[in-house]
């Protein structure tokens, strides 16, 4: 406290430049010291905290895609369960046994829809109306397979090359095209893998309906020769 009223005194007795040089004499090394150090210590403080952010986004990006995952395999098993219900193979077994495969199937199919999957699509309005226009696309041919099977298995064919990046096998719907493109990464998936189980779906069908054509044509054959 003394030396420092003695230093006061000092300045206060020194000639004005002797002041001046005192006043704009640098700070001390001490003083820079723990500025330099606060500055360093924030970067660093925001660095650790931007690397654990980016490791957080590489996890919630990992759960995602294994909810999406989850979501197609729950799709798949539906998928098989149906078909086993309706294959040739069900037709031609006995109608007690029909009926137990049918309890154990549907058994199957219950649980399967317990496990509730959901995964989020953020999309902004352009997205959204696209996503609505693709769906009703694709319900206006599937609303109408039953009146034409062919020509509904060409139209969603067509849509379907226009999804995929593979040299399609017949002509592609350049307008269902240009709406798929205004989608969502994620709703773009969506839509290819629905259109692929509907041309399985489809698939199954012809061959169902060639089977039972064949047993038709197989029965009616001893008849007529029966008669001759």
């Amino acid at each position: 406290m003394a030396q420092a009223k003695i230093s006061a005194k000092a300045s206060e007795g020194a000639p004005p430049q002797q002041q001046q040089q005192q006043q704009q004499q640098p700070p001390s090394a001490g003083q820079l010291r723990g500025r330099f150090y606060r500055s360093t210590s924030m970067a660093d403080r925001s660095s650790r905290l931007l690397e654990n952010l980016d490791q957080l986004e590489l996890r919630v990006e990992a759960f995602r895609d294994a909810a999406s995952a989850m979501e197609q395999e729950k799709e798949t098993l539906l998928e098989m369960i149906h078909n086993i219900q309706n294959s040739q193979d069900m037709r031609h077994i006995s109608e007690g046994e029909r009926e137990e495969l049918n309890l154990t199937a549907n058994r199957l199919m219950g649980r399967t829809l317990t496990v509730e999957v959901s995964v989020e699509t953020i999309r902004n309005a352009q997205q959204q109306e696209s996503l609505l226009h693709a769906t009703k696309m694709i319900d206006e041919i599937v609303n109408k397979l039953l009146d034409d099977l062919e020509d509904a298995k060409i139209r969603l064919m067509s849509l379907y090359g226009a999804c995929t990046s593979d040299v399609p096998a017949g002509p592609i719907d350049q307008k269902f095209q240009s709406v798929v493109i205004g989608c969502a990464i994620e709703d773009q998936k969506k839509i290819k893998r629905r259109l692929e189980t509907l041309l399985r779906n489809l698939e199954n069908s012809e061959k169902s309906i060639t089977l039972l054509e064949h047993q038709k044509s197989s029965m009616r054959q001893p008849c007529i020769t029966k008669q001759d």
